[in-house]
């Protein structure tokens, strides 16, 4: 019985170094993969931040004004002036739709529902 005792707990003490031996190698990767998403994200960051810079360079007031002076011919692009705009009580809105005819509805002649079984 003592034998057979000591043979179960080789057997348990194998199958866990195992189990650990797995476990170990299976975070390892977990750990390079996650190593390996953060560098993306980082360059990805990277990456934004120079697109970001280059956007705003790109939408300059000064080298917007100058593209729509000289393709003023093809565009026929005006520049923004304060005369433009109007105010919101200048605004026309559309008339409300009508609602539509609703005959009326007598509640109190209305079957009770939670006397029904």
């Amino acid at each position: 019985m003592r034998a057979a005792f000591y043979v179960l707990t080789a057997l348990a003490v194998f199958a866990l170094a195992f189990w650990a031996y797995r476990e170990n190698y299976a975070t390892q990767q977990a750990l390079r993969e996650t190593r390996t998403l953060q560098r993306q994200i980082g360059a990805a960051q990277v990456r934004m931040s120079v697109l970001r810079a280059e956007w705003a360079y790109l939408n300059r007031p000064n080298r917007l004004m100058e593209l729509a002076e000289i393709n003023f011919d093809r565009l026929g692009l005006l520049p923004l002036a304060p005369e433009q705009f109007g105010r919101v009580d200048e605004v026309s809105y559309p008339p409300d739709p009508p609602l539509p005819d609703v005959a009326s509805i007598d509640v109190f002649s209305m079957p009770d529902h939670e006397s029904d079984p």
